[in-house]
């Protein structure tokens, strides 16, 4: 809730916590572990297509940054959705088209399980984005985006079968 809060009121532009912070919680809460453990850090996208060159997207890291203190300063990862195509393709090997919010990024993520996205609204409502739906995520389920490339797939689930092996994966 800290960092929901934090980002919340940085009123970042489209911005959602997704990934790891999301989705190993909840798996974390269904194995009745720590809800901590696993937990590398807290992904946040925000998007702003007014400037996608990385010096904009520094400044707002920075940003964010500066409204945590340790060890939540360390561990919260800002990006701007709007230039994630800039650098994916030479980071994963994938080629990424253009986003236009910050929810569509959920629909690359590698697992339906992984992409679900919230945000902390002003009046302390959540919004929830999940393209694919709860259902994998609260079944245990990690199998393969439909439509996306399944080339990282196996390394992928490989490390959450570690980290949780009650999860089922699926190849489809």
């Amino acid at each position: 809730m800290t960092v929901m809060r934090t980002i919340r009121d940085l009123d970042l532009p489209d911005g959602l916590i997704f990934s790891g912070a999301i989705y190993q919680r909840v798996l974390n809460h269904l194995g009745d572990r720590d809800l901590d453990y696993g937990i590398k850090d807290y992904d946040v996208g925000y998007f702003d297509a007014s400037d996608i060159s990385y010096e904009a997207e520094d400044v707002v890291i920075r940003r964010v940054a500066a409204a945590f203190e340790p060890p939540l300063r360390d561990l919260v990862e800002v990006r701007n959705q709007a230039r994630v195509h800039v650098w994916f393709e030479g980071k994963f090997g994938e080629p990424y088209t253009p986003l236009t919010c910050s929810a569509e990024a959920l629909t690359r993520f590698v697992s339906p399980m992984f992409a679900v996205g919230v945000r902390l609204e002003p009046d302390d409502t959540m919004t929830v984005a999940a393209p694919f739906g709860l259902e994998d995520l609260f079944a245990r389920v990690l199998r393969p985006t439909p439509g996306r490339g399944t080339r990282n797939f196996p390394r992928i689930a490989a490390s959450a079968k570690a980290r949780w092996p009650e999860i089922e994966v699926r190849d489809a």
